[in-house]
């Protein structure tokens, strides 16, 4: 065996001599669960969140040991990039005050949604998303797909958010200035159910930091690791991706790295004690 892989028989025993360290027994076995998490996720998670996970399963690391090991393992999270606004506010429709002044923050679900429109390039065109998400969880609470940049894709939307979370009346649905948001067919379905109109200053991507966050998030960790065929693959992803993943799975910072779910069930539990 020695001829064979070129190993001197000095060698040879002097490594059965000598047993692994408990230290390299441990590498090999948070090795395998660094991977294992990272798959899971699909490269979209860094030491942070994984670091978070293993200490969830029992085993207490840190966050530099766990870079150190992902490094080693060539393991690297899924780097994000820039997107283009769809922003059309060029529009002699009424435009609301700005009641978030970049404050987002909610002290319970369904206060505060926040809404925003992106671009998703396909063999066949370009697609659009619209999303609703609640502040208080990060939580997509409604969401749609379309071919067109319309109307009918945000009231689409807000009416799946509405049928999901019943929301009470006066609740805040803040946005950017689109046409979309200010024209008369949204601000009437928003008086139907008496909530309260918000907007962005113009031109101020950040005074709609969250949603514009989420489209970073999901472009960096689907879109653009992904060629979509049309409508139907784009919206099996986007629904495996917001329904599954991001929803229910995906760990967030601002939550104290709970995914939306386990944080509104978490202020549930608490309510109930």
């Amino acid at each position: 065996m020695c001829r064979v892989f070129s190993v001197s028989r000095s060698g040879y025993y002097r490594w059965r001599r000598h047993a692994e360290s408990r230290r390299t027994i441990e590498n090999r076995r948070l090795d395998a669960h660094i991977k294992a998490i990272f798959n899971k996720h699909k490269g979209r998670y860094g030491s942070p969140k994984i670091t978070d996970e293993l200490n969830d399963m029992g085993f207490p690391v840190s966050k530099n040991r766990v870079a150190r090991r992902m490094k080693a393992a060539g393991l690297r999270s899924i780097v994000r990039r820039k997107y283009r606004a769809t922003t059309d506010s060029k529009h002699s429709h009424p435009v609301a005050d700005n009641l978030l002044q970049r404050d987002f923050t909610a002290s319970s679900p369904d206060r505060v949604w926040v809404s925003d429109i992106t671009y998703i390039a396909t063999a066949r065109g370009w697609l659009y998303l619209t999303v609703f998400i609640d502040l208080f969880s990060r939580m997509v609470v409604g969401w749609a797909l379309s071919s067109s940049l319309s109307t009918e894709m945000v009231l689409t939307a807000l009416r799946r958010g509405i049928r999901n979370r019943r929301p009470n009346t006066g609740l805040i649905i803040h946005s950017d200035r689109g046409v979309q948001y200010a024209c008369k067919d949204f601000r009437k379905m928003l008086k139907k159910h008496r909530f309260v109109q918000s907007m962005s200053r113009k031109g101020d991507c950040w005074d709609n930091a969250v949603a514009e966050s989420f489209f970073g998030i999901v472009k960096s960790e689907l879109i653009h690791h992904d060629r979509f065929k049309g409508p139907q693959d784009t919206l099996r992803a986007l629904f495996e991706y917001i329904e599954v993943y991001y929803n229910r799975k995906r760990k967030h910072s601002t939550l104290g790295y709970q995914t939306p779910a386990q944080f509104e069930q978490a202020m549930k539990s608490a309510v109930c004690f």
